[in-house]
């Protein structure tokens, strides 16, 4: 628990309280959903280790990727507004997570200014995240969208004391092509691409950045055109 709220100061009696509200669910296997789209929202959830997938269905069947979440990320927040989720969500291997019920939450928060600051600003990364997903589709180049990815993966990963610059992708090629209205073909020739001129090391889903300014000039010169 203590990497999901190291930025917070709580005294030992808070922590003491927090840590009876937080639960620890049995390890998900891979594909092994924690909700349903439709299901009823009472819990968000803390990553501890392993990656959850968050998905909609058109009302065609077809599947639209929403997110990725890593470990000390909190998901579950789209069921907030009509008590109900929008997203499914599923483990991308095994998975280890905690479920906070949203009532318990909101109880402790009262008296724990702390805490309601700390999750305030969890739900703003992710709405920023939701905008900046309108933003990566809007890009008119499949790099830039790959090369954007990739670092927003090393800043989550840095922010949670993990390597920015070598670690395995939790996702398939499929997954990170819905998540950005890309073909297989063309995320698999993207990754040889920044591979061939020295941007990353890509050995399937080990990843290496080996020039994060290079990949963060790719995106900064459309934001600039």
């Amino acid at each position: 628990m203590g990497a999901l709220f190291s930025p917070l100061t709580l005294e030992s009696d808070d922590l003491h309280r927090l840590s009876e509200v937080v639960q620890k669910l049995a390890p998900l296997h891979k594909n092994q959903p924690v909700f349903h789209s439709g299901d009823t929202f009472t819990s968000i959830y803390a990553i501890r280790s392993g990656a959850i997938k968050s998905f909609c269905v058109s009302d065609d069947g077809t599947e639209q990727v929403t997110g990725f979440y890593l470990p000390g990320e909190i998901f579950g927040w789209d069921g907030i507004a009509d008590n109900r989720h929008k997203n499914t969500a599923l483990a991308l291997g095994t998975t280890s997570i905690c479920e906070i019920p949203f009532t318990k939450f909101e109880e402790l928060s009262v008296t724990m200014p702390a805490l309601q600051k700390h999750f305030m600003q969890l739900m703003a990364r992710e709405i920023s995240s939701d905008q900046r997903l309108i933003t990566l589709l809007g890009k008119n180049s499949a790099k830039e969208r790959i090369a954007s990815l990739l670092l927003s993966l090393s800043d989550r990963l840095g922010r949670r004391r993990l390597s920015p610059t070598r670690f395995r992708l939790p996702m398939s090629r499929a997954d990170i092509g819905n998540y950005l209205g890309l073909t297989v073909e063309t995320v698999s020739r993207v990754f040889s691409r920044f591979q061939a001129i020295g941007l990353i090391k890509c050995d399937n889903k080990e990843i290496e950045i080996l020039n994060l300014a290079g990949l963060s000039s790719l995106v900064q010169a459309h934001t600039e055109a």
